[in-house]
């Protein structure tokens, strides 16, 4: 992770990226120089919005998601294929869940699990036993001797942790359910 965006970092990024970047996309559109084209076009977004970037954070899930949209949205826009195609040949949504798909998938779930070790211990235990082990507020209550509010009172602190702690990954975080659940 580097901390601002001058041409240097930049052509590291893209030097880092371009590769596994274009390979991720010719899965979708099937066609190396059109897969070229949408990892250019997401380093360009990138460079065009490098002001607003939390560069801080991740930029491969940024970068990753353009692609995975540019990618789909090339599919929509040229309608070589429908989505009885695509799925068939694995390609929709992401049906094929390949090294590259288990590495962000290992990526999001690091960070899934480091936002919750942040948590403090009985708002931790409170928030995986509602979310890991299903329970009802009610029954987490009953289980600890605490009252219901607290209970809610903490899952509400948590569920406002995560969305903060993990605001970056929510684009990727919703696709992987859309892809899990199908």
């Amino acid at each position: 992770m580097i901390s601002s965006l001058d041409k240097t970092g930049f052509e590291m990024l893209f030097r880092s990226y371009f590769k596994s970047l274009t390979h991720f996309a010719q899965r979708y559109v099937k066609d190396f120089e059109t897969a070229k084209e949408i990892a250019q076009e997401a380093f360009i977004s990138l460079w065009e919005k490098r002001d607003s970037i939390d560069m801080s954070k991740p930029v491969k899930s940024y970068l990753t998601t353009i692609v995975y949209n540019k990618s789909l949205n090339h599919l929509r826009d040229n309608k070589k294929f429908d989505r009885d195609i695509l799925s068939f040949e694995g390609l929709y949504p992401m049906a094929d869940h390949n090294t590259g798909d288990n590495l962000v998938a290992k990526e999001i779930g690091k960070e899934i699990k480091s936002a919750i070790d942040e948590l403090p211990p009985k708002c931790r235990e409170i928030f995986v036993m509602s979310r890991y082990e299903n329970l009802k507020y009610q029954q987490i209550a009953d289980k600890l001797g605490i009252s219901l509010k607290t209970v809610e009172a903490q899952m509400s602190y948590a569920l406002r942790h995560m969305r903060e702690r993990l605001a970056e990954y929510i684009a990727l975080i919703l696709i992987f359910l859309k892809i899990f659940s199908n």
